[in-house]
């Protein structure tokens, strides 16, 4: 029979000691499953460090002394770093342009120097010069020594429009230069009138240097209705030009001319505003002996 009691429990023997359970508790094999997963990694090595610095940062900015302490260090330093003696401008230099507008282009600056090249503001100051007339092109740059250099490109005048104010001058586009007080002042430049004239400006400059063979006779040019040109000689003779092609009715004009001297004729007006054919406005002697040689008696047209 088997005794009632149970077997007595032997004690582990002294020589061989118990062997740690290779397998992982639940807790770390949870973790390890987790740092296995890439969002985790990046969550624990990014997430956490930039959540900690941006608490930190937020609780230490959350006092408005701090913020205000911050901000006038910076500005303190921001302006000590601007007023540096190399940043500073003291002098403005005005090249490719004459004496009296290099002043007026000084003035229109308006630049309390010395002052520092952070505080000028470049774009302001060529705005203010392009509005000057006179000036095509600004350029502006801080050289070293604290020089403020403004490269100046002058209009360059074309021709002189006659309005009812006076006589302005005009570029090769068109564009206003300068007035001038007498027509004496720039007799080398030639003269246009009427409305809207400025603004057919290169078609001008064209006609003119298509009349050149009779350029010396020229007096000027008239816009007509703000559409076409007449062309004004002298001894009160005036050249009628079409709308559309008036270069090459002014250069078959000048063909007729050289072909039977039709301009040094007791002639009044040449129009040419038909194309097939031009149409001649004799003064009144011509005309008086054009009708004689014709046999018209011009006694009674006189009475």
């Amino acid at each position: 029979m088997r005794p009632l009691s149970a077997p007595p429990r032997y004690a582990p023997s002294a020589a061989g000691p118990l062997r740690r359970d290779p397998a992982p508790s639940r807790w770390a094999y949870r973790m390890q499953r987790l740092w296995l997963t890439p969002l985790f990694r990046i969550m624990f090595r990014v997430g956490v460090p930039t959540f900690v610095l941006v608490s930190t940062v937020g609780i230490f900015l959350a006092d408005e002394d701090r913020r205000d302490m911050i901000a006038g260090g910076i500005t303190e330093m921001r302006t000590q770093f601007q007023n540096r003696p190399e940043f500073m401008v003291g002098l403005v230099s005005v090249i490719g342009a004459s004496p009296e507008l290099a002043d007026v282009v000084r003035q229109r600056l308006d630049l309390k120097l010395p002052q520092s090249s952070f505080d000028i503001d470049l774009e302001a100051a060529r705005g203010r010069i392009h509005e000057l007339d006179a000036i095509a092109r600004a350029d502006l740059i801080v050289r070293s020594g604290g020089v403020l250099e403004v490269a100046i490109t002058e209009r360059v005048p074309a021709l002189l429009w006659r309005t009812a104010d006076g006589i302005e001058m005009l570029d090769a586009a068109g564009h206003r230069v300068a007035s001038l007080g007498a027509r004496s002042d720039r007799p080398d430049l030639p003269i246009v009138a009427g409305d809207a004239a400025d603004a057919a400006t290169p078609e001008a400059l064209a006609l003119l240097a298509a009349a050149s063979p009779i350029l010396p006779r020229v007096r000027g040019l008239v816009r007509v209705g703000e559409r076409r040109w007449d062309v004004v000689l002298d001894r009160n003779q005036r050249i009628l030009l079409p709308e559309d092609k008036p270069i090459a009715a002014i250069e078959r004009l000048i063909a007729l001319h050289q072909a039977g001297d039709l301009l040094g004729r007791d002639i009044l007006t040449v129009d040419l505003r038909t194309d097939h054919r031009p149409v001649l406005r004799l003064a009144p002697y011509a005309l008086n002996q054009l009708r004689q040689s014709q046999g018209i008696d011009t006694s009674r047209s006189e009475l």
